[in-house]
């Protein structure tokens, strides 16, 4: 009995001395308040200029805009981040991206693993973010790479911007979205291959139950790929219609590779939220486009880089003789589709040409007509939208996550200074700064 009694004090007295840990509160980290002061702010939704804005960031998100910090703010230590004679505008977006591709093109490709290219893309995504473009889609990856990527940023693994991601695209067997590359004894088709109205359903729902954001389809043949011709339309209109259909009843866009005419108006027609390249457009498609809402992701950059590295970039003939094809052809039909007012959000295809020049875009579309202000909406608030992300990011207004790159000068005069920015933050967090030291 003594024994039993002794045990059961002991017991009562570790009950005692635990009870205080088990009922005490977490404490939780005061949330870091900081303060932005530049020469000038550019809103991208009037192209007004703000001198002197003073933003005041909680956490990840900007709590006002050229207003003072608050009592409590000073309390808990407010950081100062001072970039004189600089210019911010948020965050770029890149609504066409390929993280975990480099430009290996033909027969280099069939060397790169799904764990190797999940590794290329930890690297790019670095780079892209250094950049200034805060926010991807990514439209196209083996192996649910993309998928892995967008996680470990999220979980704040390493550094990379937000991401919208497909997964492997969706495409017809030996269509631009297949593997064309093995002959007919290694059996080699792609992950997103589907014919027909019910498979391509079934691959809808399967790209969506491992992680997809958004449906990327192949709707015309490609440049980088062997066997077929950037024209011709691949899937057919019924085909696209169904992809649409449960793609947006699950809650996803679908964006659309389509160069030729054909295919980007049966696309249009069939729904999809955007066109990829657009290389062909005609007027039929622009009439359609712009009835329906349908953003144009054009990717001109990459025909420049092309045109300045044809020898060194190693594409094989069967990939080169597109190229300089859809190069010839692209910039006339794009400037048309610009000027007829089809909605234009930024997109780069970075990964056909080296990640960190996705800004030269911007140039590009001014040398297609665009005004400046209308080139930084096209990467800002208008590609928001399309992502459906305009109540996040896109600009730099209270609410909004504090995602925020500065320039030095001014790129209303000259947009080339978009491609070497000084200054990168995401979500309160600096990932560049060259102004303060």
């Amino acid at each position: 009995m003594r024994i039993l009694l002794r045990c059961f004090a002991l017991l009562c007295a570790a009950f005692c001395l635990t009870q205080p840990a088990l009922t005490q509160q977490p404490t939780t980290a005061p949330v870091k308040t900081m303060v932005i002061r530049a020469a000038h702010l550019l809103d991208v939704k009037t192209g007004r200029m703000i001198d002197n804005p003073l933003i005041v960031i909680t956490g990840d998100k900007i709590t006002s805009l050229s207003g003072a910090p608050g009592e409590q703010d000073r309390q808990n230590g407010v950081t100062t981040i001072e970039l004189p004679g600089a210019t911010l505008l948020p965050g770029f977006i890149d609504a066409h991206t390929h993280l975990t591709s480099d430009p290996n093109f033909g027969y280099q490709q069939l060397g790169i693993s799904v764990p190797k290219e999940a590794l290329i893309g930890a690297k790019n995504a670095r780079i892209t973010l250094q950049a200034g473009f805060t926010t991807v889609r990514n439209v196209g990856a083996s192996g649910y790479t993309d998928v892995a990527l967008r996680d470990a940023i999220n979980e704040g693994m390493l550094p990379g911007p937000r991401m919208l991601v497909s997964g492997p695209p969706l495409g017809i067997t030996g269509g631009h979205c297949d593997d064309n590359l093995l002959p007919f004894e290694y059996h080699q088709t792609a992950e997103g291959v589907a014919d027909g109205i019910p498979a391509v359903q079934h691959k809808v729902r399967e790209t969506i139950k491992y992680g997809a954001d958004v449906i990327k389809i192949c709707a015309t043949g490609g440049v980088l790929s062997k066997g077929d011709d950037p024209q011709a339309s691949q899937y057919t209109l019924e085909e696209m219609k169904a992809i649409v259909a449960d793609a947006h009843r699950l809650g996803r866009k679908v964006a659309a590779h389509a160069h030729g005419a054909q295919g980007i108006l049966w696309a249009t027609e069939a729904g999809v939220d955007s066109i990829e390249h657009g290389s062909y457009i005609d007027d039929a498609g622009i009439t359609a486009m712009k009835q329906r809402g349908t953003y144009l992701v054009p990717t001109v950059y990459l025909e420049t880089w092309m045109i300045e590295n044809f020898k060194t970039a190693g594409l094989p003939a069967m990939y080169e003789g597109k190229m300089r094809q859809v190069i010839e052809v692209a910039r006339k039909n794009l400037r048309h589709a610009f000027a007829s007012g089809v909605k234009v959000a930024l997109g780069t295809d970075a990964a056909v040409y080296p990640h960190g020049l996705n800004a030269h875009e911007f140039e590009e579309y001014v040398k297609l007509g665009m005004t400046p202000l209308q080139a930084i909406q096209s990467g800002t608030m208008n590609a928001a939208d399309l992502l459906g992300w305009s109540d996040r990011v896109g600009s730099i207004e209270a609410g909004k996550y504090a995602d925020i790159v500065a320039v030095s000068g001014d790129p209303m005069k000259d947009v080339t200074l978009l491609q070497h920015p000084v200054f990168v933050m995401k979500g309160g967090v600096v990932y560049r700064n060259e102004l303060t030291h």
